[in-house]
C-alpha cells in the first residue's frame, strides 16, 4: 500500500474519470488500516490505544497518553512518526523548560545588527510532549496558541506551524513529587485522554520473546517500519473523514452525551461544547477506520470515554468511595439512550 493510492488522481491518468467519494473513502480506509498494522508490529498489546492514536491522527486532535513507565508510551510516538514522513520534534519537559525553550525566541545578530527569530520545536508535524506534568504552568501554557490555533506569535508576527499539527503528550499518574497538574484550559484542548495499561499475559510473553531477540538492550527497535505517510496524505485523509456524512440523530446523541455530564450525580464539573465537537470529529474518524460510510451512535460512543474523561471532574464524595471517573461516565453511557438507525 503506498501513499499515492489516497491522492486524487488526474482525469487524464483515470481516463477522464475522476475517483467518487466511496472509492476514495475505501482507499482512506485501506491506508488507515495499513497504518495500524504497521503500528502494531513495534506497539504490542495496546490495540486500543493504537486506535485511539489514529482516531485523532485523523480527526486532527491532540492526545493526552497516561501510564506508569514502561509501557511504551513514548514508542508509540516514535513508531508513529516513524510511518509517517513529515516532520518529528521531541521536547523532554523538565521544570526548568522555559517557554522560549519550547516556541523559540529572538537572538541578536551581531553581523546584521538584527534581531533573527529562532523557532523552537514547536514548529513540526508531529511534537511529542514527554512527562508534560513535570514543567512548570507557564511553560505548559506555551503550548496553548499553537494546541488551538496552529499558530505561535513570536516578537509580535504570528507564524503558522506547519500542517498537519499533532501534540502526542505523555504523563506518568502515579509520581507526584516534582509535577505540576495541567491547568484545565490545557486539557481541554486535547482531544483524547487515554490510558495505557498493563498488556495481556500472553501480549506480555510476546513482548518480552521480540525485545530479547533484539540487539537494541530492553527497547524495541522501530527502524523496520515502513513509512505509509506523507503530510499531504494525512491532510486527505483528515478532510475525508471530515465529510464522512452524520445523521442528524447521531449528532444530537453526541450533543446530550456531553450535556449530560453537566448535570450528572457525582459530577462536580461537567465537559464544554469542545467535547461535543470532539466526540463527532472522532466518530467520523472512527467511522473511516472500521471502513463505514456514515457514522454510527456506536462510533461516537467507542470514543466518548477518551474524549469525557479529563474534562469533567468527579464530587470529592465519590472519589472517598473509590469510585473513578470512568466508571461515573460508563453508567452514564449505559443510561443515555443511544438513537437506532
Amino acid at each position: 500500500m503506498t501513499s499515492e493510492q489516497i491522492s486524487d488522481p488526474s482525469p487524464s491518468e483515470t481516463g477522464g474519470a475522476v475517483p467518487s467519494a466511496a472509492t476514495q473513502r475505501a482507499r482512506a480506509t485501506q491506508l488507515a488500516q495499513a497504518l495500524r498494522q504497521e503500528l502494531q508490529k513495534a506497539v504490542v498489546g495496546q490495540a486500543a490505544v493504537i486506535d485511539d492514536v489514529l482516531t485523532a491522527l485523523l480527526a486532527g486532535g491532540h492526545v493526552l497518553v497516561e501510564g506508569v513507565p514502561g509501557l511504551g508510551k513514548t514508542l508509540l510516538v516514535r513508531a508513529l512518526a516513524r510511518c509517517f514522513g513529515g516532520e518529528f520534534s521531541r521536547i523532554q519537559f523538565t521544570p526548568d523548560l522555559m517557554p522560549s525553550d519550547v516556541t523559540g525566541h529572538a537572538v541578536y545578530d551581531m553581523q546584521s545588527e538584527q534581531f533573527k527569530l529562532r523557532k523552537g520545536p514547536v514548529f513540526t508535524h508531529l511534537l511529542l510532549a514527554d512527562e508534560i506534568n513535570r514543567a512548570p504552568a507557564k511553560t505548559q501554557a506555551a503550548l496553548l496558541e499553537v494546541m488551538q490555533e496552529r499558530q505561535v506569535t513570536l516578537e509580535g508576527r504570528a507564524l503558522p506551524v506547519p500542517q498537519p499539527f499533532l501534540v502526542l503528550a505523555t504523563q506518568n499518574p502515579i509520581e507526584q513529587e516534582g509535577t505540576y497538574p495541567l491547568p484545565e484550559a490545557e486539557l481541554d484542548r486535547f482531544m483524547l485522554k487515554l490510558r495505557m495499561d498493563y498488556p495481556a499475559a500472553d501480549e506480555e510473553l510476546s513482548l518480552v520473546r521480540q525485545v530479547t531477540r533484539s540487539a537494541r538492550a530492553d527497547m524495541l527497535d522501530v527502524t523496520p517500519l515502513r513509512t505509509l505517510l506523507q503530510a499531504r496524505d494525512v491532510l486527505a485523509l483528515q478532510k475525508i473523514a471530515s465529510e464522512l456524512p452524520v445523521d442528524d440523530q447521531v449528532l444530537d446523541y453526541a450533543v446530550r452525551l456531553a450535556r449530560a455530564t453537566r448535570s450528572w450525580p457525582g459530577l462536580v464539573m461537567g465537559a464544554g461544547p469542545r467535547a461535543s465537537i470532539a466526540l463527532v470529529r472522532g466518530g467520523r474518524a472512527r467511522a473511516l477506520l472500521r471502513g463505514g460510510d456514515f457514522v454510527l451512535p456506536d462510533d461516537i460512543k467507542g470514543c466518548a470515554l477518551a474524549v469525557l474523561r479529563h474534562r469533567v471532574r468527579l464530587s470529592p464524595e465519590l472519589d472517598i468511595e473509590g469510585l473513578s471517573v470512568d466508571q461515573v461516565l460508563q453508567q452514564l453511557l449505559d443510561q443515555v439512550p443511544a438513537p437506532r438507525l
